[in-house]
């Protein structure tokens, strides 16, 4: 058993992870840059260290400062939550070194699926289908051009280091291509200093999918289920549910072994998330892998009544899991609730919140970090919280989402909750008929 856990990030995960350690007796280190100094996280763990100035380089990303925290409060465990530091191998490799455990997987595996090259190689030799593409990395123009003539267009060119949609461009014929390619490299050097990319076949009438599964120290896996994250604005999800209303019991049977064969093929110890592609032939292709626990885990928990931060810390601690499988009893939406203005490009609404009301009543679940009188930087991702909603149908779910969101009343900054309420009115959402283009021409009224 950990005695002492400091969770290297901020905001709502942060205090999801304090709760779940405070109900297994294990005492939580919070760490807070200068402009977190008055979040709830920082006020709800049993000691909290400041690690830096308000830029992210400064603290959360600040490796030596991160270290330092530990070495002082006595921890022996670190919980990484999503972002920041979560899926950087570096990070975990020097805890390993130092004898602090990264509640986590180790460096190698992090390492083997974070450059998506690599991880779809890895997949391919496992069996898992992937999307149809160049063998390796482009080296040239000439390259991508034959072969993209050789697969067919549309074709999308991928930064092999990247995420958040940066470096990534669809070329959906030949005389596109130079444009696309150099705009593709230049983006992806700036984003992630490595400017390296390869080609994939577009997949159209695309829906994303994604199947939670967990992996222990002895080489057990299994799967949670799926999510369906397709609802999405520039590669940035904001809504997710569970079961996926695309999902049929035998593609959720096929989908599930794939994952299981993916997170098997590097012996994958932690909760993760094996994220894939499914067009409108429900044919499946491996997109990439999350090494870390997912900002919507919360509706695979609420579907099947699990708690996976308890499960991940509890793997870390070398305990065996079940091994068995499961299917969503429920149902559940998560609406990411964000300081952005939907009405104006969604535009960044950091300030503070002078009201906030939070729903609440049967089936109704919000994980957030914000309170009245709580100042939302602008350093740092614009998410205030998640409201979930969990009920035995989707369109019961979809009713509760919307009685909750009108009950969720925060004043003092723009939220995204006239989107998600113009959105639960939407028929074609409504009727589970959309992919991942779904927001192109949706127009906010």
């Amino acid at each position: 058993m950990f005695k002492k856990i400091l969770i290297a990030n901020r905001g709502e995960i942060a205090l999801r992870v304090i709760r779940t350690c405070r109900e297994m007796g294990i005492k939580t280190v919070a760490v807070y840059s200068t402009a977190d100094r008055d979040s709830l996280h920082v006020k709800f763990a049993d000691e909290a260290v400041c690690i830096g100035k308000p830029q992210s380089s400064d603290s959360y990303l600040n490796i030596p400062h991160l270290m330092a925290a530990v070495e002082i409060t006595n921890a022996d465990a670190i919980h990484p939550g999503y972002g920041f530091l979560a899926e950087n191998a570096k990070f975990a490799q020097i805890c390993q070194d130092h004898g602090i455990k990264f509640i986590g997987p180790t460096a190698e595996m992090i390492t083997k699926m974070g450059d998506k090259m690599t991880a779809k190689e890895t997949m391919i030799a496992a069996g898992v289908p992937v999307i149809p593409g160049s063998e390796g990395l482009l080296q040239s123009l000439e390259e991508a051009k034959s072969i993209g003539k050789e697969m067919g267009y549309p074709v999308i060119l991928k930064a092999t280091a990247g995420g958040g949609g940066k470096g990534m461009r669809i070329v959906w014929e030949e005389s596109e291509m130079e444009r696309a390619y150099s705009t593709a490299r230049a983006e992806a050097g700036a984003a992630f200093k490595n400017d390296n990319i390869y080609m994939e076949k577009f997949v159209e009438e695309p829906r994303h999918i994604e199947i939670q599964i967990a992996g222990d120290q002895y080489g057990t896996v299994c799967h949670l289920g799926e999510r369906d994250c397709s609802i999405q604005r520039r590669h940035q999800k904001l809504v997710e549910e569970s079961p996926s209303p695309f999902m049929t019991p035998e593609l959720r049977h096929k989908m599930g072994e794939a994952a299981k064969k993916a997170a098997a093929a590097i012996n994958y110890e932690s909760v993760g998330t094996i994220e894939f592609l499914v067009d409108k032939h429900r044919n499946f292709y491996f997109m990439e892998m999350n090494t870390r626990i997912q900002v919507e885990h919360c509706v695979t928990e609420e579907v099947i009544n699990f708690d996976l931060i308890k499960e991940q810390i509890k793997i870390a601690m070398g305990e065996k899991i079940s091994g068995k499988d499961y299917e969503p009893a429920m149902h559940a939406i998560e609406c990411r609730i964000n300081a952005e203005d939907p009405y104006n490009d969604f535009r960044p609404s950091p300030g503070k919140i002078t009201v906030l009301h939070q729903p609440g009543g049967h089936g109704v679940r919000v994980d957030s970090h914000a309170y009245t009188g709580y100042v939302i930087p602008p350093y740092y991702d614009s998410m205030i919280g998640k409201l979930i909603t969990v009920a035995q149908t989707r369109e019961e779910a979809i009713d509760t989402m919307y009685r909750a969101l009108s009950e969720y009343v925060i004043e003092g900054v723009k939220t995204t909750i006239p989107f998600h309420l113009q959105l639960m009115k939407d028929e074609r959402f409504r009727s589970g008929n959309f992919t991942t283009k779904f927001l192109e021409d949706f127009k906010m009224q």
